[in-house]
Order: structure tokens, then sequence, then C-alpha cells
């Protein structure tokens, strides 16, 4: 089966096949990097990673290219104010800093939040503002084909020029100009015509261009970006549903460069989350970033597969109890991975018939899995088939052989899915000492260390031995409190992390 994906421009599923075989360029809208990312921008940095990685899972070679934005990035309808203020500016006063001080602070925050979720590093994190030369020459080439205008301060797109303006997002333009909402500017050609440059002598992030000293259009930004990085047309370009318009719509337009050239020839959209049913806001307190949830005793792990187990189209409805919920799916495959590396040892020989039958229902498993996924990556069919497996390999492996075969299915799947390896690990921080006499445990950066849990099961088998069982109880609940969980089968104790 060919992998076919919900392609935005043609409102139809539609299969892939990349410009260059075996090869995928793709674009994905990454931060504005003003404050903290919260739940939904990171849900729809979840789509391009499941897409990469499943790419990969396929044998394909992919380009990652996800942008920064950190300049030019208005608030509410492109227009906060008289003056135009734009969001890093915004927190810039509010936190009395400067604007670049702000950007790179919320972007390291970006990449540490983007590792607490285990999301594959894209191969280039362009930054708007090093890309403002771009950003001029495309501007330049527009205004020489006369797709674009200059109209008092401002360097404005002519979007009666683009006859397809309105294909993405399926709107005629009259229908458009009329659910436009914000003021406009009399000196435009066409109330859609949107910017490309600006100029404001209030605005503190200024370059100099040919239009005077000013700064770029939103749109702008990413067609630069992309051209640079990807060529001006290719294969994949993701967002959230929020930027099918205006920002995809006139990322298309100016990219177009006057002809009927799509910059980018699929288009993903991750659709809203909820939280309890309701749109996330501030004002009502359902606003979550990653930071709080793991404030809140979640772990990174956790959090992604949440987010990963709906499917990108489907409306989402976070709620803690259904982050409990999952809280528990992963368990059951953070158990199993442990159980099948627990099991007797035998010789390969002895379990030939056990390792066949398990070769077999996982490679039959598999192909269920690239199926749901070949199909517009409708993860949770997939996910349905990744837990038919551990049901069946339950009954079927008895010995070692048979439990590696098992979880080198598990793990292989998990290079698509991201979290039981990522589960594995120990938490960033949080953990501190047991509350115990004896030699301390082993801590680093206030993580307790597997040398440490360790040596703690070791004093909690000595307890047994000496059949002091109490003792061995108080062990083994101390370890429970911080995540520690522990199961004694014939071949000596197993411990896994439940955060």
């Amino acid at each position: 089966m060919a992998i076919s994906f919900y392609n935005t421009l043609g409102k139809t599923k539609e299969p892939f096949q990349a410009l260059v075989p075996g090869q995928v360029r793709m674009y994905n809208c990454g931060p504005t990097v003003y404050s903290y990312a919260h739940l939904g921008n990171f849900a729809s940095f979840i789509l391009p990673d499941l897409l990469r990685r499943y790419l990969e899972y396929s044998g394909l070679q992919v380009l990652q290219i996800m942008n920064i934005t950190d300049v030019g990035h208005l608030t509410d309808d492109d227009q906060a104010d008289a003056r135009g203020e734009d969001k890093l500016e915004k927190k810039a006063r509010e936190e009395k800093k400067n604007p670049w001080e702000i950007a790179r602070f919320y972007e390291d925050a970006f990449h540490e939040d983007r590792r607490i979720l285990n999301l594959t590093p894209a191969h280039h994190y362009p930054r708007a503002t090093e890309h403002i030369v771009e950003m001029i020459e495309i501007i330049q080439e527009l205004l020489s084909k006369g797709l674009a205008y200059e109209a008092g301060d401002q360097v404005y797109f002519e979007i009666d020029r683009f006859p397809k303006y309105g294909l993405l997002s399926g709107n005629p333009v009259e229908e458009l100009i009329a659910g436009k909402r914000i003021e406009e500017d009399p000196q435009k050609h066409n109330p859609l015509d949107f910017c490309l440059w600006k100029k404001d002598p209030w605005h503190i992030m200024q370059w100099d261009s040919p239009w005077g000293r000013g700064f770029p259009g939103w749109h702008i930004e990413c067609s630069a970006m992309s051209r640079k990085y990807l060529g001006r047309v290719f294969d994949l370009h993701t967002g959230g549903e929020d930027n099918i318009f205006p920002h995809h719509e006139c990322e298309i337009a100016q990219s177009s460069g006057g002809d009927d050239t799509i910059c980018s020839r699929y288009w993903l959209h991750r659709r809203h989350i909820l939280v309890d049913g309701k749109k996330m806001s501030k004002s009502l307190g359902n606003f979550y970033t990653i930071r709080d949830l793991i404030a809140k005793g979640f772990c990174g792990a956790e959090i992604r597969f949440g987010l990963l187990g709906a499917h990108y189209r489907s409306q989402y409805n976070f709620t803690f109890a259904g982050l409990g919920a999952i809280r528990e799916s992963l368990r059951r495959l953070r158990e199993f991975w442990r159980n099948m590396d627990g099991l007797p040892s035998s010789r390969e020989d002895e379990a030939k018939a056990e390792v066949q039958a398990l070769e077999a229902r996982a490679g039959a498993a598999d192909r269920e899995f690239r199926a749901a996924l070949d199909d517009d990556l409708n993860i949770s069919a997939g996910l349905a088939e990744v837990f038919n497996f551990v049901r069946d390999a339950y009954k079927l492996a008895k010995t070692s052989p048979g439990g590696r075969v098992a979880r080198e299915q598990l793990l292989s799947w998990d290079r698509v899915l991201g979290v039981v390896e990522h589960s594995l690990k120990p938490p960033p921080a949080g953990l501190g000492p047991l509350e115990a006499s004896g030699p301390p445990l082993a801590l680093a950066e206030g993580t307790l260390l597997e040398a440490g849990i360790e040596e703690w099961l070791k004093k909690r088998d000595q307890a047994r031995q000496a059949k002091n069982f109490k003792e061995a109880d108080r062990i083994r609940d101390l370890l429970k409190e911080k995540g520690i969980v522990i199961k004694d089968t014939p071949q000596g104790t197993k411990w896994f992390r439940n955060p």
C-alpha cells in the first residue's frame, strides 16, 4: 500500500510521491518565541515528528526544516494597537528586556521542552532575524514583477495578481474579505493585500532595506527560509489549522513568483486541541505548558503519548483523566519490555518453534502497523495493532529467545512512537534521596541513578534473606514513592520506572 496523506490543498487524500525518489523535503511552521510553547503548539509540532519518523521508518530520507519566528509576528489579527506592537516587543516591555533577549530565552525553552517530549531534532532551525537579506530579495522580485507595491510606509502583496489566492483555505476572495476583522489601510488596492515590509519608528527590531529602515511582515519569513533550505518547490508543509489562513495562504501567493507554482506539493494541518471540552485559554484556567504538566507529576513520554495517540485531523480533547489512562497504557508497554527480558534462558534451537511463531506474528503485526500509518498517519489503528501484538506475545513468548523477538519488534515500532525507550530514561529532575539509614543513594542533579536503585535492591534482597520482611517492605515502599516499581521473579528482582 502506498503512503497517502490528506492534502489541505486538494481537500482530498492523495498518494504521496516525493519530487526526488527516496528523498523528502519538509518545512514545518515552528514556534513564535515570545513565551513558553503551550500544549496546543506542541500538538502541531508532534505532527511533523511523527511524519518524519514514519517516512524514515519506511526507508525514505527526510530533510526537515522548522523555523523560529523571532520578529514580525503581530498579535491579534496582525494589529495589536496603533503602533502594531508585536508579541516579542510586548513581552520585552513586560519583562524589561530587549526583544532579542526574550527571543533567545524562549527559543532555548522551546528546545528544552522539545527534548522532554523526545521530538527528533530538525536538520535546521533557521531564525527569521538571520534571513532578512533573503526576505528582501523575494520582496524585490515581487516588486519587479508587479506583484507587490509600495503604499505609504508599507510594501504590500497584491492578491488580485495571484488568481489562486484562497485555494488552500477553500474560500472565495469575496468571503475572505467579508470575514476580515482588522481595520483596513485605505492605501491598499484590495482589503486582503498583505504586508511584506513595514516601517514604524516605534518598532525596536529594524533593518535597512531599499524601502527604508523597517521590519518584515510575518508571512514573508517562511517563504524566504523554505526557499533557501528546500528550493522553490518542496514536498511537505505542516502547521496548525490556524495557519491555513492567512499565513499559509499568503505564503503560497508570495512564493509563487507570479506563475502557478505552489511552493509545497502536500499541506498537512493539525486540528486544534480542546482542554476539558473547551478552547484552551488562560482566562478559563485550562491553559497548560509542558512545564505545567511536568510540575503536576507527568513525564514527557506520557505527554508525548497523549498528543501522539489522536489522529492529527481529529479533535483531541485533553483531560487529566485521559492523561492518566495514557500513563497506564505506557506502563503496559514498559512492563512488557522488561518482562520479555526476564524470561527463562534457553538455547535458540530449543526455542525454534517459539521464535518462528513470534517472528510470524511480529511480521503480520508490522504489516498492519504500516498499513495504518500509510493511510494518512492513522496512528490510532497503528497503536491498536501494537497492543494486539503485546497481548499475543505474552501467550507465545516463554523463553529468552522468544522474548528477544518480541522486544526487538517493540523497539522497531518505537522508532516511530518515541515513547518506550524515552520513558525508561531517568526523569530530568525531582528525585531526592530516600529517607533511610545507610549509604546515600547515587545522585546527579537530583536524579536517582540506576546504580543507586540497584544498591537499594541489593539491601532489600539482603533483608529478605535475613527474613527481615518489614525492612524489605519498607525499602519497596520508599522506592515506589520515587516512581520505582519492583517485581520479584524467578530470575531475580526486576525494576522499572513508573513516573
